[in-house]
């Protein structure tokens, strides 16, 4: 009878059999993410700018595969894909931070940049991925939250923060089996924010700790429970999903 019961409530793997390709995969979000996708039974490639860190993540989660090369650039990135011999099941797209800077102080060159640098990204990544994917896979894109409000030190960030949820759903119709998603994270304490905030990151991390409603600070290993939820939630397509710890209430 015991062995029975626990038989029953044993935990089945969310994601065996299946291959997940994390870009952004070497550090931060995208790591944590493949740590658990491997522990949910899939297989990961990783796909980082910077050869030797992408090694040593590559041989910490024992990933299938991995590529060094800058996703922005879109020979690079199609040549990835088309390299790839068997099907795949979920590309999880991270990357680098939005650039503050006020409005009248950007050249036209970067509020260019700004504005298609995500957007270009995501359907690069979707033209040359679908092919290769199995549905009900989906593409699972990262935004933000604090980008929502208007502030002069957000600048141009504004803009680009509000036009990937629309852009996520009208892909999620286009290539419909497929599924297309976004999450949207406020402050992450990554190596990224710590790059980005130097000497201001502990003060940051007090400060959040003080007046976010769940009392502390949002990990990489929130953002990447959250994007193997979607992953294997087979209903979810065309959606964001917030995950601040409530920052926008407090902001």
């Amino acid at each position: 009878m015991t062995a029975h019961r626990t038989s029953m409530i044993a935990h089945k793997p969310e994601l065996l059999g299946q291959t997940v390709v994390l870009i952004g995969g070497s550090a931060g979000i995208g790591l944590e993410a493949a740590r658990r996708a491997r522990a949910e039974g899939a297989e990961v490639i990783l796909v980082a700018r910077r050869a030797q860190p992408l090694e040593q993540a590559a041989r910490d989660v024992g990933a299938l595969g991995k590529a060094a090369f800058d996703a922005n650039d879109s020979t690079a990135l199609a040549g990835f894909f088309r390299s790839l011999r068997e099907p795949i099941d979920h590309v999880f797209v991270t990357g680098p931070g939005p650039s503050y800077k006020p409005l009248l102080e950007m050249e036209i060159a970067e509020v260019r940049h700004a504005l298609s640098d995500h957007i270009a990204l995501a359907l690069e990544v979707a033209r040359n991925a679908a092919p290769k994917m199995r549905p009900p896979g989906t593409l699972l894109f990262m935004g933000g939250t604090s980008g929502r409000r208007i502030d002069r030190g957000l600048g141009i960030v504004s803009a680009a923060t509000n036009s990937m949820p629309s852009f996520v759903a009208a892909l999620a119709r286009e290539l419909a089996p497929l599924r297309v998603n976004l999450i949207a994270a406020g402050f992450v304490d990554t190596p990224l924010s710590a790059s980005l905030l130097g000497d201001q990151l502990q003060a940051r991390r007090e400060e959040l700790s003080r007046t976010l409603p769940i009392g502390r600070v949002v990990g990489p290993g929130d953002v990447a429970a959250l994007a193997l939820h979607v992953m294997s939630n087979s209903a979810l397509t065309a959606a964001t999903f917030d995950i601040d710890g409530g920052q926008q209430l407090v902001a």
